[in-house]
């Protein structure tokens, strides 16, 4: 379980289907052809949500090579702010993690342990640069990065934009956008010479008045000890709601240090 919680909250440690791109209308379904576009990118954060908080409860299944588990998850998010998630194993609380923009903190029950800790540890042990921002990103279906502080070349590749990133040579980053509203549709993050990679597919968007949300984010993550999966499906999202976060260790918990 501690596992699940430190992938789901921050898989932004470095590291396909064929999609195709639609958009409905009046329970039509008419495929938007992909054309270059070199305002691509602004429009994709066009489409930004405008939220104070959001509330989630999800299904999710985590794979990886020695197990898989069907669990809940409840998501709770003040924007820019804080993020609690909680695991759930029949109804039962089995993990928290707690994230802001300064901290990381989470606790699992099967071994009763805990970590708390900034995200400077945390980078260093997936990989990668993590923030909060990444992990916010991450759930409410924007890229990891900002798209427009990059160099991206663009290409059309199975009626999607793809955009990949010029700027830095031993991680490669590669953002794909749906031509009718361009959203994000997949991203690929990797370090080739590291046997790491992440790769995030998004599916099923619902419009709100607050904007354009995913309901289905497939996760598939590649680190040398192995490979993991998590397929998280939103089945109840609210927004502008007055939430609490509670969070505090169990007493008797052991701490985990991460090096």
């Amino acid at each position: 379980m501690k596992k699940y919680i430190i992938i789901l909250s921050m898989s932004v440690f470095v590291i396909s289907c064929k999609s195709k791109a639609v958009a409905v209308q009046n329970n039509k379904t008419e495929v938007v052809e992909a054309k270059k576009d070199k305002k691509a990118i602004e429009k994709h954060y066009d489409n930004k949500l405008d939220f104070s908080t959001v509330y989630i409860k999800a299904s999710a299944r985590y794979v990886d090579e020695k197990q898989s588990q069907n669990v809940s998850a409840e998501i709770k998010i003040e924007k820019d702010k804080q993020i609690l998630i909680s695991v759930r194993f029949l109804g039962i609380t089995m993990a928290k993690a707690l994230i802001t923009p300064t901290a990381v903190s989470y606790y699992e029950k099967i071994n009763s342990t805990y970590y708390e800790g900034d995200f400077t540890s945390l980078s260093k042990w997936l990989g990668t640069e993590l923030n909060y921002s990444k992990v916010q990103n991450l759930l409410v279906g924007e890229a990891l990065e900002d798209l427009r502080k990059g160099d991206y070349t663009q290409t059309i590749v199975e009626n999607l934009f793809r955009l990949e990133d010029q700027k830095e040579a031993n991680i490669k980053k590669v953002f794909f956008l749906e031509p009718e509203k361009y959203l994000l549709q997949k991203e690929q993050i990797s370090q080739p010479s590291e046997n790491r990679m992440l790769e995030i597919k998004y599916s099923d968007t619902k419009v709100f008045d607050q904007g354009v949300l995913p309901t289905a984010i497939e996760i598939n993550a590649i680190q040398p000890k192995g490979k993991t999966d998590i397929n998280l499906n939103y089945n109840t999202i609210s927004f502008n709601e007055q939430l609490s976060f509670p969070y505090s260790v169990p007493s008797g918990y052991k701490k985990v240090i991460i090096k």
